[in-house]
């Protein structure tokens, strides 16, 4: 990486825990008419970040797919193959450890007490041109069918819609983040969940935070078994996304800075990273998997007398990891997919379900940056099973000729 990717890194590290402090020391002594302003604030850069989500999907994935020919279908199964056997192998690890050391905790319950925030004062809608998921499904199908139809016109189109969305990324949506992280400290700030929830269940967060970095440890570890190359080159760029995503307590939101860390690393491919990373965004959810099955077994112990059982956790993991590959890269959208099963399958009572919505919000953010930070260790997966010899960089050679024949020829 060149001193001027390296300064660029770490100036976005300064400037997200800048906006970070900011954020909580304005919460901390902001009256509601302040927090005010600043919800319409948050609620502006929010709207427009959300916005360009669906599009940095579309423009990412879609011509990744292109230039990986006849490894697109065959990496996009892994890829899904992968996401959710991480999201059940997490879910299990913190079944196991849920076991030996939730009987043995003693979590208080009460997590009222919070200060409500105000509403804004101004709202300017953006509503995005379409969802996540079918953005993602709207790539998929545009990269297969551009591969099957050899449509090189459209193809060009495809990499040229890639170039706007990338400036988009790094001349719009980066800048802002680092205020509306601000922005989400304050609120949590003004409400007192830092200086009254957090304390109540510090116990329990602090074992799913171990168990985010055990998790990470284990698929890094997988991902260097596989690919031969040193994971240490792709996890030392993810600090940038990591604090983006604890800011944002957002997947999707967290993308463009989660790109452009992917990218900075040399063991990664630029096509494998632009295929992978966007896909991991929307399926990949390891660290709130892990989390939503440790607080829910918690929750069951404390509200209902005894841990789920053995069949029961097993059926709520195995269809847990099929609700997560379809939950929203938003705030919350892990736990808010899995409401049919946690009261379906755990039998949770609305008590319950409050309960869990409250402690799950506790670390949103942690989980997320956990779900971010994985998705380099499932690319880094993808370039030892597809590309260990160099093959889609001689693929992209292959493209790029047939465009240029294609120029020439037009």
């Amino acid at each position: 990486m060149s001193k001027d990717d390296k300064k660029s890194e770490w100036g976005l590290i300064n400037k997200l825990l800048v906006g970070i402090a900011i954020g909580i020391a304005i919460g901390l002594f902001a009256n509601e008419s302040v927090m005010g302003v600043i919800g319409s604030f948050k609620h502006i850069l929010g709207q427009f970040i959300f916005f360009t989500i669906p599009l940095v999907i579309i423009g990412f994935i879609a011509p990744a797919i292109t230039r990986l020919r006849h490894n697109a279908n065959k990496m996009l199964g892994a890829g899904i193959s992968i996401a959710y056997l991480s999201a059940v192998g997490a879910a299990v690890m913190a079944y196991v450890a849920g076991l030996l050391i939730i009987p043995h905790l003693s979590v208080p319950m009460s997590v009222e007490g919070l200060r409500p925030l105000p509403d804004a004062g101004f709202q300017l809608n953006i509503p995005p041109l379409m969802s996540v998921m079918t953005a993602l499904a709207t790539a998929i199908l545009l990269g297969i069918t551009v591969l099957g139809t050899k449509a090189e016109s459209f193809e060009r189109a495809l990499n040229e819609f890639e170039k706007i969305m990338m400036m988009v990324v790094k001349k719009m949506v980066i800048p802002v983040l680092p205020f509306f992280i601000a922005t989400t400290f304050a609120g949590l700030a003004y409400q007192g969940t830092l200086t009254e929830q957090l304390p109540v269940f510090l116990k329990v967060v602090v074992l799913v935070l171990l168990g985010h970095a055990i998790w990470l440890g284990v698929l890094y570890s997988i991902a260097g078994a596989i690919s031969g190359k040193n994971p240490l080159e792709v996890i030392k760029h993810y600090g940038p996304a990591y604090l983006t995503a604890v800011g944002t307590m957002s997947s999707a939101a967290t993308l463009p800075v989660a790109l452009s860390c992917a990218r900075k690393s040399k063991v990664l491919t630029k096509d494998t990273v632009d295929f992978m990373v966007p896909l991991g965004t929307t399926i990949h959810l390891c660290g709130s998997v892990l989390t939503e099955t440790f607080f829910a077994m918690v929750i069951s112990l404390m509200l209902y007398g005894a841990l789920p059982g053995f069949g029961t956790m097993i059926t709520f993991i195995l269809l847990f990891g099929i609700f997560a590959i379809g939950a929203p890269g938003v705030p919350g959208g892990t736990v808010m997919a899995s409401m049919g099963i946690v009261v379906g399958v755990l039998g949770f009572d609305p008590a319950g379900v409050a309960l869990l919505l409250a402690i799950f919000a506790l670390q949103d953010s942690f989980g997320t940056a956990c779900n971010v930070t994985g998705d380099g260790a499932i690319t880094l997966m993808l370039e030892g099973l597809f590309n260990k010899n160099g093959e889609l960089a001689a693929a992209a050679s292959e493209t790029t000729t047939s465009v240029v024949a294609g120029n020439t020829a037009s």
